[in-house]
């Protein structure tokens, strides 16, 4: 059994991009992929707002701790061969708080985009 999920917004080109890629690598299996748009259950069985996720990604532990954000993809990135060194670097020099303000910055403004015209119900 897998026992830790990422959650992401397969509505979003960029992200589905992303996380294709980290699918490919992923041959270990050691992550399950959920496409919020696809499976909207998901996010309800681990107590995560769907707004909240369209907002930012994010992942949940073996243990129930649910990660936001950066901490959500340094924990993607510590399982994926190749990935596994930019994590420690992302924690080693403490760069997780400021890559997290500009994802944050980032996310909202995608957010926004794709929400344009009303072309989705959530409030960015």
């Amino acid at each position: 059994m897998i026992a830790f999920t990422a959650y992401f917004d397969g509505g979003c080109p960029l992200c589905s991009k992303e996380i294709a890629h980290y699918r490919r690598i992923d041959k270990a299996g050691a992550i399950r992929w959920v496409d919020i748009t696809d499976d909207g259950g998901a996010l309800a069985e681990a107590g995560i707002n769907r707004t909240d996720a369209m907002r930012r990604i994010h992942a949940k532990e073996a243990d129930g701790r649910i990660l936001i954000g950066v901490p959500a993809f340094v924990a993607i990135w510590r399982r994926l061969p190749g990935y596994r060194r930019l994590a420690a670097l992302v924690q080693g020099l403490r760069l997780v708080g400021p890559l997290d303000w500009g994802y944050a910055h980032f996310a909202d403004w995608r957010l926004s985009r794709r929400c344009k015209g009303g072309a989705c119900t959530l409030t960015p």
